[in-house]
């Protein structure tokens, strides 16, 4: 499902990007931000040398992150333990009252 977004709900602005690239990135105003308004979304773009293919590539990275924004959540599948997982865990119990019960065996037979 592809998501349609309305021009007047982005927030369009451009600055200096930083990083390799030499003059011609450094010197112009190359990267972009675009914000999407009702959903409070930001995303930031100054891979490439030039602002038309910083701007698509910054359009396309917000229709996805609205797309996962809009997912619907998959629905959590109840699972249970193992046989082998709840015998491990009766025996670590089993194991832990034999030793607490000694415990109580030796401070009887001081007392």
């Amino acid at each position: 499902m592809r998501i349609q977004i309305r021009r007047q709900d982005i927030a369009f602005e451009v600055f200096k990007s930083s990083g390799p690239g030499g003059q011609h990135k450094n010197k112009r105003f190359t990267a972009v931000r675009l914000t999407h308004m009702p959903s409070g979304i930001v995303v930031v773009a100054q891979k490439r040398r030039s602002l038309a293919a910083n701007k698509a590539l910054a359009l396309e990275q917000l229709v996805h992150k609205l797309d996962i924004l809009h997912r619907p959540a998959k629905e959590r599948v109840a699972t249970h333990k193992t046989r082998a997982a709840k015998e491990r865990t009766l025996e670590w119990k089993k194991r832990r009252a034999r030793k607490k019960s000694l415990r109580c065996q030796k401070y009887d037979e001081e007392g």
